[in-house]
């Protein structure tokens, strides 16, 4: 009898066992199964990545992915059952779900935890502007000591993005997108667009979306920072090259009121010889605010576009122009699109039809959002953008207002119906959209010049359509300066390389009115932050001086000799001479899914003290920067006494300081170089050992600034503009201590023959106990190459050679 109870008991085992074996589906990329009321769907995409989805049993999941493009590989992958464990295991990644609960974990192929859900998703029935769907939310569990970084671009200046709470939602200085990754070498992109709430805690870390069909996420192992971004960039889309004009300088400002004033810039640039490759046209070109954003030049002030255009590129310069998301109501544009239905009613910018500061409500603008998400919307936004303006030879395009403007939000707003839903369910997505549609447009129309867009905001994906993203209309101060080296350094962990920010602010009205003469151009408060705001600039991937209420021209900052205008200079200058490495690098990001602005984990993730380091980042491979973002001579605060008595105005200069600061005197700065490296100061070549705090002396015109012992940096001929002179002669500085390599990348610098193979590539590499450098084979051609040309190889210690190079392998013996 207990024998015939034990085969009884074996046998109910056994098909239990067979039971929970056989409840899951395998498909040709992973599995299905409905466990506790759930819908799960496992699916690699490639063998480091998986997709998970899931959903309300039998519901259905009406999800588009807008942001991933890439196509999913064939896989090789196993599937076993272990107790009450199904295990999913491909050539990289062991997946774990619970069969009971259908919580999943993570490991690497060795065993080693990566990531695993706390709970399975919560769903909460919700009416999203008459249609049934959910609130979803998906929990993951982290290590303790674990750092993460992304969410896109945000102005809270934290590195590491943990203990905290953060709605994600587009808006002017703040750019989002829903993934973050890890010093663990993995990375989560929860792939939602409606507004999410991102919650990292002690018990957790999740987002909470208020709009989803189902859960949708890709987890992705990448081992180190670059090898995520790599696979951010396989799901989401590769980085085109941008010319070479676009590493150059930009001056902008809020706004040139003519033609011949924007004109005249470039025209007093070229007379002073100071550098110069951008300038930039903002708004109202088009005239009053009725005529917002007509893509059309009906402001009197610009009588002759064509012309405006010609003089430009006759002075070896390019130009951008400000183009907008919405249009006013006496437009061509908003004519056609508001006939079809493709005008939102929200409240946007600009909300007065007159000028002036606050805006006249008497006089409402009228001025309307267009449905970007709507593709016939966004041909008819490339129209009127073509024929009123690409066609006079424009070069570039700052699209503002691309998360869009939302002004005097109210709930009912996000009910607004779209091409693809309620505004609620596609609010993030907008900038992804517009800025994708005229990109999209543009490489129809003509492969001759590149795309090029500025733009103010961004979501994960938009690196594909030649867009550098800045931070909005951030305030010209000391904190905000910090604030945005971890900005943009997050923003660049998202996969997004090109990055950048108003030199020395938006909002800097402030400091006309604390000078005696009202301009903040000659306040030393505001031209010790410009100077630091510039040299943080020469080491972004796009140098741009921008904002309102001040003038940013060089020449406004005094003359030659001053030390302002000198410690300008010298920076435009510096950015000018590094134009090989940077467009070298330029290449990598593109073709080696590289980085330029390099948050110091990247590198050095083995030294835990850089992870949550939000000063200091390694500009490509070789150079460390430490942009000085306190102020060393002048007070950090312009103090307000009262709103009556205003802005104080005593013998001081309204600052607590006299006329004279002596902007020559040496301060001090201190920066800590990472272990496992040596490190040379750029300016001087001292060498220090890594892994402890280094103290420089520091003037206006002088940063903390270290290469990266093993580095080779070519530096090219000072210049007024990129292609000014050929690089037939190019300074290659190496940094002895280490092994090295690099490889020098050129092309036709505006076009997108390299597409089509016309580039080349010269491998160098440094044999650090030979002291010899290897100038490789060039490998590629294309038009008007350089056949023949020079190199000036020296040492970090002084010693150097020149050689002729003409495409066939040499070695330098130093």
């Amino acid at each position: 009898m207990k024998m015939r109870n034990l085969l009884f008991c074996l046998c109910l085992c056994f098909n239990v066992n067979l039971l929970y074996a056989q409840n899951y589906q395998e498909t040709s990329s992973g599995i299905k199964t409905t466990l506790g009321a759930v819908d799960v769907e496992i699916q690699f995409f490639t063998p480091s990545v998986v997709r998970v989805i899931k959903l309300p049993e039998g519901a259905t999941c009406r999800k588009q992915s807008f942001s991933v493009v890439g196509e999913p590989e064939k896989v090789s992958f196993t599937t076993k059952v272990q107790g009450d464990k199904i295990v999913l295991i491909s050539s990289e990644l062991r997946i774990s779900m619970d069969r009971k609960t259908g919580i999943i974990s993570y490991f690497a192929k060795n065993g080693k935890a990566l990531l695993a859900e706390k709970t399975g998703p919560q769903f909460t029935d919700f009416d999203d502007a008459g249609v049934k769907t959910y609130h979803v939310s998906q929990s993951f569990i982290l290590d303790k000591g674990e750092a993460i970084y992304g969410l896109g671009q945000l102005q809270n200046g934290k590195m590491i993005q943990r203990n905290m709470k953060k709605n994600l939602v587009q808006g002017n200085v703040e750019d989002v997108s829903p993934f973050f990754q890890s010093t663990k070498g993995y990375g989560v992109f929860w792939d939602n667009y409606s507004p999410t709430l991102f919650t990292d805690n002690e018990s957790e870390t999740s987002f909470r979306s208020e709009v989803g069909d189902c859960a949708d996420y890709y987890f992705m192992y990448g081992k180190n920072a670059d090898g995520v971004i790599a696979q951010v960039r396989k799901l989401t889309g590769q980085v085109p090259m941008f010319p070479l004009w676009t590493y150059g300088y930009w001056q902008s400002k809020e706004r040139y009121q003519s033609q011949e004033e924007t004109v005249g810039i470039i025209r007093k640039y070229r007379a002073l010889r100071v550098p110069l490759d951008g300038i930039i046209q903002d708004w109202q070109y088009w005239g009053h605010n009725y005529l917002w954003n007509g893509m059309d030049f009906r402001n009197p002030a610009f009588p002759d576009p064509q012309k405006m255009v010609d003089d430009v590129h006759a002075l070896n310069a390019h130009m951008a122009i400000s183009i907008w998301s919405s249009f006013g109501p006496a437009t061509k544009p908003y004519r056609e699109l508001d006939e079809k239905g493709m005008l939102f009613n929200i409240s946007t910018w600009p909300q007065s039809g007159v000028e002036g500061w606050p805006p006249n409500r008497e006089y409402p603008s009228g001025v309307r959002v267009y449905d970007a998400y709507n593709p016939v919307a966004r041909d008819i936004y490339w129209k009127y953008l073509n024929e009123g303006i690409f066609k006079l030879g424009m070069d570039a395009w700052w699209m503002d207002s691309t998360e869009p403007d939302h002004l005097d939000w109210k709930p009912e707003d996000m009910d607004t119906k779209t091409y693809l839903g309620s505004f609620r369910k596609v609010r993030n997505i907008y900038p992804l959209l517009t800025v994708g549609g005229v990109y999209d447009h543009q490489r129809a129309t003509t492969s001759d010049k590149r795309v090029f867009i500025l733009t103010r905001s961004g979501f994960i994906g938009q690196q594909r359509y030649g867009a550098n993203v800045w931070t909005g209309d951030v305030a010209s101060t000391w904190e905000s300066l910090r604030n945005q080296i971890p900005a943009g350094l997050n923003f660049s962990l998202c996969g997004m390389p090109h990055w950048n920010s108003d030199i020395g602010g938006f909002f800097a009205g402030h400091y006309n009115k604390s000078w005696n003469d009202g301009s903040a151009s000659r306040n030393p408060l505001y031209q010790e932050l410009y100077v630091r705001w510039l040299q943080f600039g020469a080491f972004c991937p796009m140098m741009r001086s921008h904002g309102t209420d001040v003038y940013r021209e060089i020449y406004r900052f005094g003359e030659k000799g001053d030390p302002v205008y000198d410690a300008i200079e010298k920076m435009i200058n510096l950015r000018y001479t590094l134009l090989p490495y940077i467009y070298s690098t330029s290449w990598e990001v593109s073709n080696g899914q590289s980085t330029f602005m390099r948050a110091l984990m990247m590198d050095f993730a083995g030294d835990g003290k850089v992870w949550d380091i939000n000063d200091e980042y390694m500009f490509g491979k070789s150079l460390l920067v430490a942009p000085i973002v306190y102020a060393q001579y002048t007070p950090e605060k312009v103090v307000k006494v009262s709103e009556e008595e205003g802005w104080n105005r005593d013998e001081t200069n309204k600052t607590g300081m006299n006329n004279t600061v002596d902007f020559t005197a040496a301060k001090s700065a201190t920066t800590y170089l990472p272990a496992g490296a040596l490190w040379y100061d750029f300016w001087t070549n001292k060498a220090y050992k890594g892994g402890r705090e280094v103290t420089k002396e520091t003037t206006l015109d002088v940063i903390p600034l270290y290469v990266k012992a093993g580095s080779i940096i070519p530096f090219g001929p000072e210049a007024q503009y990129a292609t000014e002179k050929k690089w037939d002669h190019l300074i290659l500085k190496v940094y002895a201590g280490a092994d090295g390599r690099f490889t020098l990348y050129e092309d036709e610098f505006d076009n997108y023959n390299y597409e089509k193979g016309a580039y080349t590539e010269i491998p160098m590499t440094w044999n650090n106990a030979s002291r010899k450098l290897t100038i490789g084979e060039r490998k590629g051609a294309f038009k008007d190459m350089l056949a023949d040309r020079q190199f000036t190889v020296i040492l970090q210690d002084g010693t150097q050679k020149t050689v002729s190079y003409n495409g066939s392998t040499i070695e330098v013996k130093l």
